[in-house]
């Protein structure tokens, strides 16, 4: 049984312990089985399932509640917990919230009632569009253009490893529309899937299977109205959905790590060695200690952000690049611990640690790299040094 002795700590409040109960039992009742060798018809149905229970709408604001918010603690709980039952159960969640994050934060009441009630009942996909062949986690660098025409704007580009592509319903699209260089030329867009011009152009396949495609963009026309925010703002839009969504990749990869401890301490208790259960092994209890130890880490340094957001700072883009480096690269690290002890059945193939062990990579590099959290955390830390030392 996975330990939930984490729910006790102050970051949460007595709602949070009640979702964490419903969203496992849920879980336990709901994600067996599921057909992972179809992940493009696995999705739409995780999507409808997920909708239908109602957990998708704690991954967009409610249109008709001016005063609701994205609850990260929430976003956090549930990720962790889809995980740790099957990842592409995780992915259908998290990307229906990364789709719409920056309607959820900066859409207008028009925007949001168009699109937000179908990606929360379940009824609609979602997806985020920001990476290019170009331009991964250096987003400044966007290259694709979006040229005012009239009422209109005209798109043009590419974009690629694009989670949900192919069966979104519409995608939230970054283009440079040029009201400055760099970073401050870029706006956001709502891009229905059916468009003419949005062309999906190749499908995607990944060592750990979910929908992933590139989207060739050739001459489509959106009416102005389908700008989020204003124009230039779509570097602060994507940072600032980031910023919240960082920390739930941390959270995805906790669960992904606490499966790995649950199956480890299953396969120390019953498998034997000289007679012996391999729990009895010093070399093994040393290895269980280092998961154990990187679990319960990664939980602190997430649920911190988390908390540290929903308490209303305004940015957590240290706490969030700190929660999902450090959450990620150690799941890497239990799940390498427990693929060996494990053995042989470790690297069989549709085993659970095998699956996790596939699972976990793509975390360290999608919504911004490890080597690129380095970079955000040590930019962040020479300033407040910089800012101590001149007395700000």
């Amino acid at each position: 049984m996975t330990d939930r002795s984490f729910l006790t700590w102050p970051f949460f409040e007595d709602r949070h312990r009640a979702l964490a109960a419903e969203i496992e039992s849920w879980a336990s009742d709901n994600l067996g089985g599921i057909d992972h060798s179809d992940v493009e018809k696995s999705c739409r149905a995780l999507v409808r399932d997920l909708g239908e229970a109602g957990w998708l709408h704690h991954t967009a604001i409610d249109p008709d509640n001016i005063a609701s918010a994205l609850d990260v603690r929430t976003l956090c709980l549930v990720r962790e917990t889809l995980a740790r039952h099957d990842g592409l159960a995780d992915f259908a969640f998290a990307m229906q919230g990364l789709g719409t994050g920056a309607l959820s934060l900066f859409g207008n009441e028009e925007q949001k009632q168009k699109w937000l009630p179908g990606t929360r009942s379940g009824k609609a996909i979602a997806a985020f569009a920001l990476t290019e062949p170009k331009s991964g986690s250096d987003v400044a660098n966007i290259e694709m253009t979006a040229v005012r025409d009239g009422d209109h704007f005209v798109l043009n580009g590419e974009k690629t490893w694009i989670s949900n592509g192919g069966i979104a319903d519409f995608y939230t699209l970054f283009a440079r529309t040029g009201e400055a260089p760099g970073a401050k030329g870029l706006s956001a867009f709502i891009v229905p899937a059916d468009t003419p011009g949005l062309i999906v152009a190749e499908r995607l396949d990944v060592i750990a299977p979910h929908p992933l495609a590139r989207l060739a963009v050739e001459d489509c026309r959106i009416p102005a109205g389908a700008m989020i925010g204003a124009p230039g703002e779509g570097f602060r839009i994507a940072m600032s959905v980031l910023d919240i969504f960082r920390s739930t990749v941390g959270a995805a990869a906790l669960g992904f790590a606490r499966r790995a401890l649950d199956e480890t301490l299953a396969r120390a208790s019953s498998r034997t060695l000289s007679g012996a259960p391999l729990a009895e092994l010093q070399m093994v209890q040393g290895h269980i200690a280092d998961m154990a130890l990187d679990v319960d880490a990664s939980a602190l340094l997430i649920y911190r952000a988390a908390w540290t957001k929903d308490s209303g700072a305004p940015r957590i883009s240290r706490e969030a690049a700190m929660a999902k480096l450090f959450a990620t690269e150690r799941a890497q690290r239990v799940i390498d611990n427990a693929v060996q002890i494990h053995g042989g059945d470790g690297v069989r193939s549709g085993s659970v640690v095998e699956r996790l062990y596939r699972e976990i990579r793509a975390l360290r590099i999608y919504e911004g790299a490890s080597d690129v959290q380095k970079i955000i955390i040590a930019r962040h830390t020479l300033s407040n040094q910089t800012l101590s030392e001149t007395g700000g």
